[in-house]
């Protein structure tokens, strides 16, 4: 072949190779090495509100938004870059977060579902609280010691963490002290992400957090594809009920601790639910981004006219909850037989798959408390979390 043949043939092949190999970076990862000539639109983030995902020309920024309760105007930034890119000039190394993410510690057991339901369940090392995870697939791995425990909040097992080497840290936080419990860790150069999951009032906006693990660990396209089928699902029986409904009986929560009696607010998670599910919430009016303290003579005044007593707490039994006030025993669900309490599904160490894979499929949460109020609805439907306590 002449000379100037084989160098066009040679350029040509090694333009192929480096086209083949872009479009393989790219499409592993959506946030990597993007076009510079295309416009870049949002991730459509439509139920969340304490989460944005922006795609950028290189990047992906990620905001957490008010990460904890009764925080205002608190926004944390963060970036996120694929290993091997160099950032854009002038970045803060702090925020950046390489992605994937290969080796991760979840701050909370309901981080477990978004994770596994991606496929990236390899990347977890580190657990806080490992006796309370229920998903079956991760306890394996605890046994087999590939996850390990790494403590809470102020007892946090720091040197186990720094062995672990993370890539990531998600945590969370009830208030901005939270932060500091994690200063240490962060000076050290290890990423910590807050997640505000728990504060989002839309069982939507809960779930669609898996979006936010989708883009760390670069499987956007699985992470969209599960959120879609939840929110198709959640909304089909949402608008079977509501076309079907005509009567809401009254629903209270909770059970009484110490003192006090700590009430969900009307703008919380479980009174949307509770409000999609065809009930009335006796405190919708209320509004709060935390559990409100209320005596227990106050919430006696308004459970006389309670239909339903659901989400009792630890409770069991009707004893148990007596064996707290007797007053209880007169109250009108328990009168009727119509007190259900969400531990159905509980491992030995104690976590309650509820509080884990209900964060990510709140329909089922829906479903379970739609078919006690309205069992003609669903006949023959098995509740998943709840029981009836007797």
């Amino acid at each position: 072949m002449p000379e100037n043949k084989s160098s066009t043939y040679h350029k040509l092949i090694e333009g192929i190779f480096y086209a083949v190999i872009i479009i393989f970076v790219f499409n592993s990862c959506k946030n990597a090495l993007p076009d510079k000539t295309s416009e870049y639109q949002p991730v459509s983030v439509k139920y969340a509100r304490h989460f944005d995902l922006i795609p950028e020309n290189g990047y992906t920024r990620l905001s957490i938004i008010n990460p904890w309760q009764k925080s205002s105007g608190l926004k944390f930034e963060y970036y996120l870059l694929q290993k091997g890119i160099e950032p854009p000039a002038g970045f803060d190394t702090s925020k950046i977060i390489k992605v994937p993410v290969e080796k991760v510690v979840l701050m909370s057991t309901t981080y477990i579902p978004m994770v596994m339901a991606i496929g990236a369940g390899e990347a977890v090392k580190g657990i806080s609280g490992v006796n309370f995870v229920f998903d079956t697939i991760v306890r394996g791995k605890i046994l087999e010691g590939k996850i390990v425990d790494i403590g809470y909040e102020e007892n946090l097992n720091k040197e186990l963490i720094f062995k672990l080497s993370p890539d990531l840290i998600i945590a969370y936080g009830v208030g901005s002290e939270a932060a500091g419990n994690m200063r240490k860790l962060e000076e050290s150069g290890i990423k910590i992400l807050f997640n505000a999951d728990y504060l989002e009032e839309n069982p939507l906006g809960r779930a669609e957090w898996i979006k936010v693990f989708g883009a760390l660990f670069c499987r956007e396209k699985e992470a969209d594809s599960v959120f879609r089928a939840v929110e198709k699902e959640y909304n089909e029986i949402k608008s079977f009920i509501s076309e079907r409904v005509k009567i809401r009986p009254n629903v209270m929560l909770g059970l009484p601790w110490k003192d006090s009696w700590f009430i969900s607010p009307g703008n919380s998670y479980i009174s949307v639910i509770i409000d999609d599910a065809g009930g009335n919430y006796l405190w919708k009016d209320s509004k709060a981004d935390y559990s409100i303290p209320l005596g227990i003579e106050n919430v006696f005044v308004k459970a006389s006219k309670a239909d339903f007593w659901i989400n009792t707490g630890d409770a069991t039994s009707i004893k148990a909850i007596v064996s707290i006030d007797k007053r209880l025993g007169f109250i009108n669900p328990v009168r009727k037989g119509n007190v259900y309490n969400n531990n159905k599904r509980v491992s030995e160490g104690g976590g309650n798959d509820y509080w884990e894979s209900g964060t990510l499929y709140p329909q089922r949460i829906l479903k379970d408390i739609a078919s006690i109020l309205h069992p003609e609805l669903f006949p023959g439907y098995e509740w998943y979390y709840y029981r009836k306590i007797e």
